[in-house]
C-alpha cells in the first residue's frame, strides 16, 4: 500500500507539470492568434463598419437638406 502511494504521487507531480509545461509552451501561440484577431477584421465586420458610415452619411446629408431648406423659408 504505501508503496503504490510513493509511487503514485511523484506520477501525480510529473502531470501537473505536464500542464504547466503545456500552458507555457502555448501561450506564445494564443498571444499571436490574439494580435491575428486585434488586428485583422473578418468580412462581416467590414460589412457592418461599411454599412454604418453609409447611414451616418445618409443622416449627415439629409440634415444638410433639411437645413438648406429651412434656409430658404425664412425671409431675408
Amino acid at each position: 500500500m504505501w508503496l503504490r502511494l510513493l509511487l503514485l504521487l511523484p506520477c501525480a507531480l510529473l502531470l501537473a507539470a505536464c500542464g504547466v509545461a503545456k500552458a507555457i509552451v502555448t501561450a506564445p501561440i494564443a498571444v499571436g492568434e490574439a494580435v491575428y484577431d486585434a488586428s485583422t477584421e473578418s468580412q462581416e465586420e467590414a460589412d457592418i463598419k461599411r454599412g454604418r458610415a453609409m447611414r451616418e452619411a445618409e443622416e449627415q446629408a439629409e440634415k444638410d437638406r433639411n437645413r438648406a431648406e429651412r434656409a430658404q423659408q425664412t425671409p431675408p
